[in-house]
């Protein structure tokens, strides 16, 4: 590629749009280069959408959304398989807010171990009584003692970045920590290196804890994790903890294991018409990622996936498509596929390139994400003429895109 070519190219290049949704404001958006980029919740057509909870499952997305960047963990909220069959890149932002949401955790345990809520909410009642208010304390607070956590057993579901911490968190105050996870590869180093012990048996942290705490994604599997039939294997007395996403639990079981007893107290980010106002329900107004540093974290890891996807074509932290990390040749332009994984398709992308007599420099093919989509990026030495359209033709090409 000749200077006058490369020069001519960077002439072309367009500013991207990136549309905010859900009152995105952090300075975290000044890593957007304004000259590059237009960034604002006022944009038609956008190449790229940046989101918290909007539900997107309705939406009819423009040709030219490239991707879309979850400012948190949870993607329930988009239709990330109806994006890779449009050739939309779907990215959230795992671990940016865990450490606000172990906080939260660790607050709910301490919350539901003694009825302080309940406490606190009597002593404004008595305001009014003056003098009398010590002598009334003395005689009222024992209706809100309860045990303390230490050497109590707290059973870790789900050991990702929340879990994690708040496991090793548990156990520097003095608990004993059972954490299940059947997703963890086996040979996580942390987990052998801290006081954590590991079930592969869910029955066992049912059995055994004192105290449950949720740290699991909201999935077909995963709705009503929580229900009377895992409730009645739990020690009578139990508390649950969860911070993660309201469907995970059966209100209308959790609220009837509250009357017979055999769940002492259910904390829940997430209130709603069933569980608000419930005695032995602290309904915490979803307030998990709810701190300045969390959503900063988690603007700042979704406008890197913004800008990496769109600038070099790299993914990083989807859920719709494989990572795929291929440093750039400088001066060589690239090549994006995202394809079906079919026999023959990357010989077939190959054999364009090769039909109108361009090199390929340096070339990666990324794996399926589950949803049998592929992707492949090719740095080549120059772009000819009909070459995308040629490689769009391709049956099973879901989208072509190059970056100069």
């Amino acid at each position: 590629m000749t200077d006058r070519v490369r020069k001519e190219a960077r002439k072309v290049k367009k500013m991207y749009k990136v549309k905010l949704l859900n009152n995105i404001n952090s300075p975290k958006l000044e890593m957007f280069d304004e000259s590059k980029y237009e960034v604002s919740p006022d944009i038609e057509n956008p190449d790229a959408l940046m989101l918290r909870s909007a539900k997107l499952h309705d939406e009819v997305f423009n040709k030219e959304l490239l991707c879309i960047a979850r400012a948190g963990a949870g993607v329930n909220n988009i239709p990330i398989e109806r994006c890779a069959k449009e050739g939309i890149v779907v990215f959230n932002a795992p671990g940016a807010n865990a450490e606000a949401v172990k906080e939260l955790v660790l607050c709910a345990l301490f919350l539901s171990s003694r009825d302080i809520v309940s406490g606190i909410e009597w002593v404004k009642k008595i305001a009014n009584n003056g003098d009398e208010i010590p002598l009334m304390v003395e005689k009222k607070k024992a209706q809100y003692a309860g045990p303390e956590i230490f050497g109590k057993t707290l059973g870790v579901i789900g050991l990702g970045a929340v879990g994690r911490k708040t496991a090793e968190a548990a156990c520097g105050l003095g608990m004993n920590v059972l954490g299940y996870d059947p997703y963890l590869s086996g040979n996580e180093t942390w987990l052998s290196e801290s006081k954590v012990e590991r079930t592969y048996d869910i029955e066992e942290i049912y059995k055994k804890s004192d105290y449950i705490t949720l740290n699991v994604p909201y999935t077909e599997q995963t709705k009503h994790f929580i229900d009377k039939e895992a409730i009645a294997k739990m020690k009578k007395g139990v508390k649950i903890i969860n911070a993660a996403r309201a469907e995970l639990v059966n209100d209308d079981d959790i609220i009837a294991a509250l009357e017979t007893g055999q769940v002492v107290m259910y904390v829940t980010d997430f209130p709603n018409a069933k569980t608000a106002g419930v005695s032995g329900i602290i309904a915490i107004p979803h307030l998990g990622a709810s701190t300045p540093e969390s959503e900063d974290n988690c603007v700042s890891m979704a406008a890197n996936e913004i800008m990496e996807y769109i600038e070099n074509g790299n993914i990083l932290n989807s859920v719709n498509l494989p990572t795929a990390l291929l440093p750039r040749i400088e001066g060589d332009p690239r090549v994006c596929v995202i394809h079906d994984n079919v026999p023959d398709m990357i010989s077939k992308i190959t054999g364009a390139v090769s039909s109108f007599g361009a090199n390929i420099e340096n070339m990666l093919n990324a794996g399926t994400k589950g949803n049998n989509t592929q992707y492949t990026i090719l740095d080549v030495a120059s772009i000819p003429d009909g070459l995308v359209e040629a490689i769009r033709e391709i049956e099973g090409v879901i989208r072509v895109r190059t970056i100069v």
